[in-house]
């Protein structure tokens, strides 16, 4: 470590506070100062570099400093950076929402936008909550979630977050809700399918709705792939079955896509694999490209007419200072384009073949359980693992020149949309040895 390099990070642990990190931990694993990004891999101040296999915590679509994105950031910047969105419009949150629109087919025609996802996932409880009181249903104040679901980790998001380590801490502060059966795959009995299992958990959910749907709001689901689960997938058919019950029940379907959407599970929305849609979908994530703060919540005319209104009491009285940034809107607009001019998602379904195929030897590794796929996500858990394992594979991958972070004792890849073959073969030979490597110190 040079002693530029050594400088940063003296710098970095004095003065900033690092997001999801036991601070101490840095004592024995450096923190890495980032000098630059190309393509798919960053690069240190001493010149090392990382292939961003995880697209910076699923973020970075088409890699870093994408000469497309960074143009019409550009071009922004000399015409507008940023307008208040109450009482004003600017062309870029126009063309984005009506974008949006209509790759729902206008099933969701109606943006709501904020900055990240958690505040999103605040929007859509917050919407559906006060449409049932503008309905005048005012007992429809509960929540439904599913066990191992993550969705953020503001107050109103993690009321709806089943996961230990973020909750318990702030367990005093939060809403109580309802926790269904995961649909899980990985669950699956003796003679069971994917299938199978989602029944089992749709049934649980058809049980609690008969008990409980006039006190319940709606229910929220991370599409396809609970991500913070350790990568949980599940059949779209669990989707096709919940859908059912929602509107036998009069509870709202909330899919949280902020990390599951643009294009990461194989189709733009998680959710057209299941032929449905939600009444409020939620996108942050990949939606900017990885280049600005930006998400929002799409939703149904019938929930935009309920808040439609002279009474000021019925409108959705929800904003921040940065809501619909032009500049964020911008770079999600050259995100769409990139979409749609590469024919993307034509190119990943080649793309991630590849990657299976490379990766598949992993699946005979007697530690290796469950190697699964879903479009542009891999995952693998380790058996007879510690829970030092994630840090000491993280800073194994980065002396293999490699940016992965597992989630317990899941490894999981989410690279983004733009590899080679040759960086294919390397993600899957690298993750292979550092595999081996970090088992080996145990």
């Amino acid at each position: 470590m040079t002693n530029q390099t050594s400088d940063w990070v003296t710098r970095s642990l004095q003065s900033v506070w690092h997001p999801c990190t036991q601070m101490q931990h840095h004592e024995t694993v450096p923190l890495i100062p980032v000098s630059h990004g190309r393509g798919a891999w960053l690069y240190d101040h001493d010149g090392r570099r990382y292939l961003d296999a995880i697209s910076s915590w699923w973020v970075n679509l088409f890699g870093h400093a994408n000469p497309r994105i960074n143009a019409a950031l550009r071009e922004q910047l000399d015409t507008l950076e940023h307008a208040m969105l109450a009482g004003f419009t600017h062309e870029p949150v126009i063309r984005l929402s009506e974008r949006l629109a209509a790759l729902t087919g206008r099933a969701l025609g109606h943006a709501f936008y904020a900055s990240d996802g958690a505040s999103a996932v605040e929007i859509a409880l917050k919407m559906s909550f006060h449409s049932w009181r503008n309905a005048g249903r005012t007992d429809k104040q509960e929540f439904v979630c599913l066990q191992g679901s993550y969705h953020g980790e503001t107050i109103g998001a993690l009321a709806v977050t089943d996961v230990a380590l973020f909750k318990d801490a702030y367990g005093p502060l939060l809403r109580a809700t309802q926790t269904v059966m995961s649909p899980d795959a990985r669950q699956a009995r003796d003679g069971e399918t994917a299938q199978d299992v989602a029944r089992r958990a749709a049934l649980e959910v058809q049980r609690l709705f008969e008990q409980k749907a006039d006190k319940i709001a709606a229910i929220i689901i991370e599409p396809l792939v609970q991500c913070a689960a350790g990568m949980a997938m599940h059949d779209p058919l669990y989707l096709q079955l919940v859908r059912e019950l929602c509107d036998r029940h009069g509870v709202h379907l909330i899919l949280d896509e902020i990390a599951v959407g643009c294009g990461r599970t194989g189709t733009f929305f998680a959710c057209e694999q299941a032929g449905i849609w939600p009444d409020f979908v939620t996108l942050s994530k990949g939606i900017s490209g990885g280049y600005l703060p930006l998400s929002l919540v799409l939703t149904t005319n019938t929930v935009y007419e309920g808040f439609y209104s002279a009474d000021v009491t019925r409108g959705f009285l929800h904003s921040h200072s940065y809501t619909g940034n032009p500049l964020a809107c911008r770079a999600a607009l050259a995100t769409l384009d990139i979409f749609t001019e590469d024919h993307v998602l034509e190119a990943n379904r080649a793309r991630a073949a590849k990657l299976s195929s490379a990766l598949a030897p992993l699946a005979d590794h007697p530690r290796v359980r469950n190697l699964r796929n879903r479009g542009m996500i891999w995952a693998f858990d380790a058996q007879g693992v510690d829970n030092t394992f994630s840090r000491r594979f993280f800073a194994n991958a980065t002396k293999n020149e490699l940016l992965l972070r597992p989630i317990g004792n899941t490894v999981y890849l989410m690279p983004p949309y733009i590899l080679s073959d040759e960086e294919i073969d390397g993600l899957a030979t690298r993750t292979a040895a550092v595999f081996e490597q970090t088992l080996a110190e145990a």
